[in-house]
Protein backbone atom coordinates (compact mmCIF):
# COMPACT_ATOMS: atom_id res chain seq x y z
CA UNK A 1 0.00 0.00 0.00
CA UNK A 2 1.39 3.49 -0.81
CA UNK A 3 1.12 5.05 2.42
CA UNK A 4 1.71 8.47 0.22
CA UNK A 5 -1.60 8.21 -1.03
CA UNK A 6 -2.91 9.21 2.27
CA UNK A 7 -0.62 11.40 3.87
CA UNK A 8 -1.99 15.47 3.75
CA UNK A 9 0.42 17.28 5.26
CA UNK A 10 -0.52 19.32 8.26
CA UNK A 11 -0.12 22.74 6.74
CA UNK A 12 -2.62 21.58 4.35
CA UNK A 13 -5.41 20.64 6.62
CA UNK A 14 -4.77 24.27 8.59
CA UNK A 15 -5.06 25.43 5.21
CA UNK A 16 -8.18 23.23 4.45
CA UNK A 17 -9.89 24.65 7.86
CA UNK A 18 -9.28 28.04 7.53
CA UNK A 19 -10.88 27.98 3.83
CA UNK A 20 -13.70 25.86 5.75
CA UNK A 21 -14.26 29.41 8.14
CA UNK A 22 -13.95 31.42 5.05
CA UNK A 23 -16.99 29.63 3.33
CA UNK A 24 -18.68 30.23 6.11
CA UNK A 25 -17.88 33.78 6.40
CA UNK A 26 -15.67 33.29 8.90
CA UNK A 27 -17.51 31.09 11.36
CA UNK A 28 -17.70 27.54 12.21
CA UNK A 29 -20.18 25.24 14.64
CA UNK A 30 -18.63 22.32 16.83
CA UNK A 31 -20.74 20.49 14.21
CA UNK A 32 -18.80 21.32 11.38
CA UNK A 33 -15.75 19.98 13.11
CA UNK A 34 -15.69 16.35 11.76
CA UNK A 35 -12.24 14.87 12.59
CA UNK A 36 -9.68 14.68 15.20
CA UNK A 37 -7.55 16.19 12.99
CA UNK A 38 -10.11 19.47 12.58
CA UNK A 39 -10.67 19.36 16.50
CA UNK A 40 -6.17 19.85 16.47
CA UNK A 41 -5.56 22.09 13.92
CA UNK A 42 -8.75 24.50 15.89
CA UNK A 43 -6.91 24.05 18.64
CA UNK A 44 -3.90 25.48 17.37
CA UNK A 45 -5.54 28.18 15.37
CA UNK A 46 -7.34 29.51 18.45
CA UNK A 47 -3.79 29.00 20.38
CA UNK A 48 -2.24 31.53 18.03
CA UNK A 49 -5.39 33.72 18.12
CA UNK A 50 -6.23 33.03 14.73
CA UNK A 51 -9.38 31.64 15.42
CA UNK A 52 -11.39 32.50 18.62
CA UNK A 53 -14.30 30.98 20.93
CA UNK A 54 -16.89 33.91 20.81
CA UNK A 55 -19.52 31.60 22.94
CA UNK A 56 -19.74 28.60 23.20
CA UNK A 57 -20.21 25.92 20.25
CA UNK A 58 -19.44 28.51 17.75
CA UNK A 59 -15.57 29.99 16.58
CA UNK A 60 -14.54 32.68 14.44
CA UNK A 61 -11.79 33.43 12.19
CA UNK A 62 -9.99 36.47 13.89
CA UNK A 63 -9.21 38.13 10.67
CA UNK A 64 -12.10 37.73 8.78
CA UNK A 65 -13.53 41.05 8.18
CA UNK A 66 -17.33 40.93 8.30
CA UNK A 67 -18.84 44.21 6.66
CA UNK A 68 -22.37 43.43 7.89
CA UNK A 69 -22.94 42.63 11.27
CA UNK A 70 -26.24 41.33 10.39
CA UNK A 71 -24.06 38.13 9.84
CA UNK A 72 -22.33 37.66 13.10
CA UNK A 73 -25.42 37.93 14.95
CA UNK A 74 -27.01 35.43 12.95
CA UNK A 75 -24.27 32.98 13.58
CA UNK A 76 -24.30 33.41 17.37
CA UNK A 77 -27.98 32.83 17.40
CA UNK A 78 -29.19 29.77 15.98
CA UNK A 79 -33.02 30.31 14.98
CA UNK A 80 -33.08 33.82 15.59
CA UNK A 81 -34.88 36.16 13.99
CA UNK A 82 -34.37 39.86 13.15
CA UNK A 83 -37.76 41.99 14.33
CA UNK A 84 -38.57 44.97 15.19
CA UNK A 85 -36.07 47.61 15.18
CA UNK A 86 -33.73 45.95 13.29
CA UNK A 87 -36.58 45.32 10.61
CA UNK A 88 -37.76 48.47 10.36
CA UNK A 89 -34.44 49.82 9.42
CA UNK A 90 -34.15 47.01 7.06
CA UNK A 91 -37.46 48.07 4.87
CA UNK A 92 -36.67 51.48 5.40
CA UNK A 93 -39.61 52.00 7.90
CA UNK A 94 -37.96 53.75 10.05
CA UNK A 95 -34.96 56.70 10.28
CA UNK A 96 -34.35 55.48 13.56
CA UNK A 97 -30.81 53.68 13.95
CA UNK A 98 -30.81 51.23 16.73
CA UNK A 99 -28.15 50.41 18.83
CA UNK A 100 -28.41 47.28 18.94
CA UNK A 101 -29.86 43.79 17.01
CA UNK A 102 -33.02 42.99 17.82
CA UNK A 103 -33.59 38.84 17.19
CA UNK A 104 -36.80 36.87 18.15
CA UNK A 105 -36.46 33.50 19.70
CA UNK A 106 -38.53 30.47 21.03
CA UNK A 107 -39.80 31.71 24.66
CA UNK A 108 -38.01 28.58 26.15
CA UNK A 109 -34.71 28.87 24.06
CA UNK A 110 -31.57 29.08 26.44
CA UNK A 111 -29.07 31.54 24.81
CA UNK A 112 -25.47 33.03 25.97
CA UNK A 113 -24.82 36.12 24.32
CA UNK A 114 -20.99 37.54 23.68
CA UNK A 115 -20.51 41.08 25.17
CA UNK A 116 -20.59 42.09 21.41
CA UNK A 117 -22.17 42.86 19.05
CA UNK A 118 -25.19 43.68 21.36
CA UNK A 119 -28.43 42.30 20.95
CA UNK A 120 -31.66 42.41 22.27
CA UNK A 121 -34.03 39.32 22.58
CA UNK A 122 -37.81 39.09 22.53
CA UNK A 123 -38.87 35.32 23.60
CA UNK A 124 -41.69 34.95 21.56
CA UNK A 125 -44.95 31.86 21.93
CA UNK A 126 -44.42 30.00 18.71
CA UNK A 127 -48.05 31.59 17.51
CA UNK A 128 -45.89 34.73 17.26
CA UNK A 129 -42.42 33.72 16.70
CA UNK A 130 -43.49 31.13 13.39
CA UNK A 131 -45.89 33.95 11.54
CA UNK A 132 -44.11 35.73 8.74
CA UNK A 133 -40.78 34.70 8.82
CA UNK A 134 -38.78 35.21 5.89
CA UNK A 135 -35.24 34.68 4.34
CA UNK A 136 -33.33 37.31 2.77
CA UNK A 137 -29.51 37.51 1.56
CA UNK A 138 -27.08 39.36 2.78
CA UNK A 139 -23.26 39.12 1.54
CA UNK A 140 -24.26 35.71 0.25
CA UNK A 141 -25.25 34.35 3.62
CA UNK A 142 -29.13 33.49 4.05
CA UNK A 143 -30.60 35.24 7.15
CA UNK A 144 -34.01 34.88 8.94
CA UNK A 145 -36.20 38.07 9.65
CA UNK A 146 -39.79 38.99 9.48
CA UNK A 147 -41.31 39.86 6.31
CA UNK A 148 -42.41 43.40 5.43
CA UNK A 149 -45.74 43.26 7.00
CA UNK A 150 -45.42 41.11 10.22
CA UNK A 151 -42.80 44.06 11.03
CA UNK A 152 -45.49 46.64 10.49
CA UNK A 153 -48.08 44.47 12.56
CA UNK A 154 -45.24 44.18 15.69
CA UNK A 155 -45.29 48.00 15.28
CA UNK A 156 -48.95 48.21 16.25
CA UNK A 157 -48.44 45.74 18.64
CA UNK A 158 -46.04 47.28 20.50
CA UNK A 159 -47.02 50.87 20.05
CA UNK A 160 -47.24 51.27 23.47
CA UNK A 161 -43.75 50.73 24.43
CA UNK A 162 -42.54 52.46 20.96
CA UNK A 163 -44.48 55.36 21.12
CA UNK A 164 -47.66 56.30 18.51
CA UNK A 165 -45.30 58.20 16.93
CA UNK A 166 -43.11 55.75 15.84
CA UNK A 167 -45.78 53.64 14.90
CA UNK A 168 -47.27 55.95 12.64
CA UNK A 169 -44.15 56.65 10.89
CA UNK A 170 -43.66 53.44 10.24
CA UNK A 171 -47.26 52.66 9.24
CA UNK A 172 -46.87 56.06 6.59
CA UNK A 173 -43.52 54.47 5.38
CA UNK A 174 -45.28 50.93 4.51
CA UNK A 175 -48.27 52.57 2.30
CA UNK A 176 -46.04 54.30 0.12
CA UNK A 177 -44.54 51.02 -0.66
CA UNK A 178 -46.03 49.98 -4.41
CA UNK A 179 -45.87 46.28 -3.56
CA UNK A 180 -46.94 46.23 -0.26
CA UNK A 181 -49.65 43.19 0.33
CA UNK A 182 -52.61 44.61 2.23
CA UNK A 183 -54.47 40.94 2.28
CA UNK A 184 -51.40 39.85 4.30
CA UNK A 185 -51.22 42.52 6.75
CA UNK A 186 -54.98 41.76 7.92
CA UNK A 187 -54.02 38.13 8.12
CA UNK A 188 -51.22 38.72 10.54
CA UNK A 189 -53.30 41.10 12.84
CA UNK A 190 -56.01 38.98 12.62
CA UNK A 191 -53.98 36.61 14.09
CA UNK A 192 -51.62 38.92 16.65
CA UNK A 193 -55.35 40.53 18.19
CA UNK A 194 -54.28 43.17 16.35
CA UNK A 195 -56.82 43.18 13.81
CA UNK A 196 -59.38 46.37 15.03
CA UNK A 197 -56.50 48.89 16.02
CA UNK A 198 -55.00 47.89 12.79
CA UNK A 199 -57.93 48.76 10.49
CA UNK A 200 -58.96 51.57 12.53
CA UNK A 201 -55.49 53.24 11.91
CA UNK A 202 -55.21 52.24 8.31
CA UNK A 203 -58.44 53.33 7.27
CA UNK A 204 -57.32 56.79 8.62
CA UNK A 205 -54.39 57.20 6.77
CA UNK A 206 -55.42 55.69 3.83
Amino acid sequence: MDKSRTFVPKKMNMEHLIEQFKRNHGFLKTKDFCTRNDWRNLRKLTDSNQAVKIKNGVYKLTDYQVNDQHIEVANIIPGGVFCMFTAWRYYSLSVYNPHEFCVAIRKRQKIVLPSYPPVKLFFWIDDYYLLGISETIIENQTVNIYDLERSVCDAVRFRNKIGIDMMSEILKNYLKIENRDLNRLSQYAKQLRIEKIMNETITVML
